[in-house]
């Protein structure tokens, strides 16, 4: 959870690099809560909380597109590669590019930022 409100805290920073774990664990949230609140709404009968899903999900598109951008850094691509549809996925699940690139040192290796994840 800490790393989805981490990507949250950082709601429009497209500077820097973001981790595999930092993108998936936010993606994973993402399709739980979207999930959890459709399955809310079948299940009471109350098709108006669909409109909540809706909300949901444009509440979280900027912190997402963010998020996709850093993980492009972090590979050392360019963020406008988030818009090729297959290649943006091998992408995202690549290992980081080790050492410091031009958008940022490899946050695998800032251990302070970690550090700040686990006392949040």
């Amino acid at each position: 959870m800490n790393w989805y409100l981490k990507v949250l805290k950082q709601y429009a920073d497209f500077s820097g690099r973001a981790r595999r774990k930092e993108y998936w664990m936010f993606f994973l949230f993402n399709i739980l809560i979207s999930y959890g609140i459709i399955f809310l709404a079948v299940g009471l009968e109350m098709p108006s909380l669909s409109i909540l899903s809706s909300i949901y999900s444009f509440g979280v598109l900027i912190p997402g597109l963010a998020v996709g951008v850093r993980r492009m850094h972090d590979v050392g691509k360019s963020g406008w590669f988030l818009l090729i549809p297959i290649y943006n996925l091998i992408l995202a699940c690549t290992d980081s590019e080790a050492g410091t690139n031009k958008w940022g040192t490899n946050p695998k290796t800032n251990l302070e930022e970690i550090d700040q994840i686990g006392v949040e």
